[in-house]
Order: C-alpha cells, then sequence, then structure tokens
C-alpha cells in the first residue's frame, strides 16, 4: 500500500526553524511530484510547496518564499521542507502529499496520497 509519513513537526519560538520530512512508499517516486500543504484551524488547506523531478521544477507558495526550502532525496524516497524564520502564521498541521501527474500542482485536490500531518507550531 502507498503509504505516506510526515515528521520533524513541534514547538518552536518565532524565527526558529524546523525541518519536516516525508518518507514515501512509492513503488515509482521519481514520477510524482512531491508536494507540501498546510492547514490551520478553521482555514482552507493552502499550498506550500511543491518538487516536480520529472520537470526538474520547485514552486513556492508566495508566503513562504525565500523562507522554505524543499528538498527531495529519491535514493531514500523522502521529501523534506526546510522551515526558517517561521512566523506564528506558520502555525498548521502540515501535510506531505503525492501528485501522480508529476506536475506538482498547486491544488490539493490534485494530489492522490496523503500523509497523516505533523503539527507545527509557532509561538511569538
Amino acid at each position: 500500500q502507498v503509504q505516506l509519513v510526515e515528521s520533524g513537526g513541534g514547538l518552536v519560538q518565532a524565527g526558529g526553524s524546523l525541518r519536516l520530512s516525508c518518507a514515501a512508499s512509492l513503488s515509482t517516486f521519481r514520477s510524482y511530484a512531491m508536494g507540501w500543504f498546510r492547514q490551520a484551524p478553521g482555514k482552507e488547506r493552502e499550498f506550500v510547496a511543491a518538487f516536480s523531478w520529472s520537470a526538474g521544477r520547485i514552486y513556492y507558495a508566495d508566503s513562504v518564499k525565500g523562507r522554505f526550502t524543499i528538498s527531495r532525496d529519491n535514493a531514500k524516497n523522502t521529501v523534506y521542507l526546510q522551515m526558517n524564520s517561521l512566523k506564528p502564521e506558520d502555525t498548521a498541521v502540515y501535510y506531505c502529499a503525492a501528485d501522480p501527474s508529476g506536475l506538482g500542482q498547486q491544488t490539493p485536490w490534485k494530489y492522490t496520497y496523503w500523509g497523516q500531518g505533523t503539527q507545527v507550531t509557532v509561538s511569538s
């Protein structure tokens, strides 16, 4: 079965850093674009970043550009999200997701597989 497992969330002070990881059991990991989304209480799930290996492209939401970095290790079937200069507004449950089209689309309904989420809380 396909499984995505996030880890690395936690509590951090504003201005601090966290690195999230997502281990994927996908049989053809390179063919999937891997994305990160987040959802705060009472808010819609929003796009954060995506890495399309097949297209050789990386995408970021404007709200995190310059602060967050997405990367992937194909040998480990793992995607990472390095989060620096964290702000209280970054507080959310962060989800990794796999897009079988390989495009790294920004709409969550384009992604077929999702992890369980990991909580990131940034205190002021």
